[in-house]
C-alpha cells in the first residue's frame, strides 16, 4: 500500500523547511565554502588525486566536493549571489584556473566547511599536483552572515 497523502509531497516538505524545521526556507542545511586556484595539473589528475587527499587529511564523509575550470561548481538551488559571483570574477582575472565548491554535514557551519577546505588545499599543495618549488596561489571564501569572508 503506498501513502498518497499531501504530507509527502515535494510542496510539503518545502513548506516544513520554511517553517525551520530543516536548514532556511532555500534548503540549504549544510555549511557552504568556495575555494579559487591555480594548479599546472589537469582537471582529471586534480579528481584522480582528491580522494587521497581527502582520507589524508580526514575530511567528514558527507563533506560534498565539486571542482570546475569553468564556472562556478553548482552545489544546488540558489547557491549563487551577486557578491560570490564578483569574488569568482576576480579569482578569473587573477588568473585562477579552477573552482572547488564544498557543502558540510549539516551540522557544519560554513567556516567549519572553509576551514575543510583549506585543509584540502594544503594538503593538494603537499601532493603530486604541484612541483618542488612551485608557487601555491588560492583563496578560500565562505559566507559569515551576510557577506564573504576570505579564510
Amino acid at each position: 500500500m503506498v501513502n498518497r497523502s499531501k504530507a509527502n509531497s515535494q510542496n510539503s516538505w518545502m513548506k516544513w523547511r520554511e517553517f525551520g524545521a530543516v536548514g532556511d526556507r532555500y534548503g540549504r542545511v549544510a555549511g557552504e565554502a568556495y575555494a579559487f586556484f591555480d594548479c599546472n595539473a589537469s582537471g582529471e589528475q586534480i579528481g584522480q588525486e582528491l580522494p587521497t587527499i581527502r582520507e589524508l587529511v580526514k575530511t567528514p564523509k558527507g563533506l560534498v566536493l565539486r571542482l570546475s575550470e569553468e564556472g562556478l561548481p553548482y552545489l544546488g538551488p540558489n547557491t549563487f549571489d551577486d557578491e560570490l559571483l564578483n569574488i569568482y570574477s576576480d579569482a578569473q582575472e587573477a588568473g585562477m584556473r579552477y573552482s572547488l565548491a564544498a557543502r558540510g554535514l549539516p551540522t557544519m557551519t560554513n567556516r567549519q566547511t572553509a576551514d575543510e577546505l583549506a585543509a584540502i588545499l594544503n594538503q593538494a599543495y603537499q601532493s603530486p599536483l604541484y612541483e618542488d618549488g612551485e608557487t601555491f596561489r588560492g583563496r578560500v571564501f565562505y559566507k559569515d552572515g551576510e557577506r564573504y569572508e576570505d579564510r
